[in-house]
């Protein structure tokens, strides 16, 4: 036992008033007891107690080391508290809506990597492309690619995702690889459904914006779906980037008209605004800043 322990049992001694019921609280013998005080005398050269068969009574070194020794307890206790406040804290469920295509991409990470870390904290995870109002619905947390100014919410940048055109080695190899947003009019090309104007893609050089009209054999308003059709070989897409890292690294797709600049959008981390996230949403907000962060590096290392 170290000194800090025998000091903390010579104060539950004191309050006890006898070897007999210290022992029980402490759970030890009276003779480990009475050990631990004799070695905390030992160590301090003083005696802190007369004993007698009938009471204990202190020394004048003993009621001068007595309430340091109840000071130490009264810390213990607050550390114990302090942790168990923590435990309860990271134990619990923690609501999330995101987008569909976007909570697809971390799902695994949720389950290999924070499940594994943070086996207390139970994720409950809605796909929807839809507004959810917080407060209301009973979320902790959201991302959104836009923020309304809503003084309820607090919003962290996340990440900034750019459109990528790419395609699969098998489609270019039938079908050419194009060097020119023009070019595009002439293929193949998987149309965004969601947008209004799906079958006009813009482009960027330095100033100059390109638009370039084009068709194709499928659309869907799921970018999952899309990108499907994209390995399958069906034709070219034009996808988030956080959707393709594992694809671009790979070789599987391949990134066309890098020259040319697309459509960038930022992401948020949205929760209500509270004096203080609890634990077990702090810790999930940091993991998908991390993630995210983790994401773009690979991303800019292609």
């Amino acid at each position: 036992m170290s000194e800090m322990d025998d000091l903390a049992a010579f104060a539950v001694l004191i309050e006890a008033g006898s070897f007999t019921l210290a022992a029980q609280q402490l759970g030890c013998s009276k003779g480990q007891l009475s050990k631990r005080i004799s070695q905390l005398e030992a160590q301090f050269s003083v005696v802190l107690l007369q004993r007698t068969t009938r009471r204990l009574s202190l020394t004048a070194a003993g009621a001068a080391l007595l309430p340091q020794a109840q000071a130490l307890v009264v810390q213990v206790e607050k550390a114990r508290q302090a942790l168990a406040r923590l435990k309860d804290d990271m134990a619990g469920p923690v609501r999330m809506t995101v987008p569909v295509s976007l909570g697809e991409t971390f799902f695994d990470g949720l389950l290999l990597e924070f499940s594994q870390k943070y086996p207390e904290v139970q994720i409950e995870l809605e796909l929807n492309n839809s507004y959810r109002d917080l407060s209301r619905d009973g979320f902790d947390l959201a991302i959104r690619s836009e923020v309304a100014n809503d003084q309820r919410l607090v919003a962290k940048p996340l990440l900034a995702w750019q459109e990528m055109t790419c395609a699969s080695p098998a489609y270019l190899e039938r079908f050419g690889e194009p060097t020119m947003p023009q070019a595009l009019a002439e293929h193949r090309c998987l149309l965004n459904s969601h947008y209004s104007g799906r079958e006009e893609w813009l482009y960027h050089l330095q100033h100059e914006l390109l638009r370039v009209r084009v068709s194709g054999p499928f659309a869907s308003n799921h970018y999952s779906l899309l990108k499907k059709a994209a390995l399958s070989g069906a034709g070219i897409a034009r996808l988030p980037s956080y959707l393709l890292q594992a694809e671009l690294a790979d070789g599987r797709l391949k990134w066309l008209l890098r020259d040319f600049q697309t459509r960038r959008m930022p992401m948020y981390l949205v929760h209500p605004y509270q004096g203080g996230l609890p634990k077990r949403t702090q810790v999930l907000a940091d993991y998908l800043i991390g993630w995210f962060k983790r994401s773009g590096e690979a991303l800019d290392q292609l």
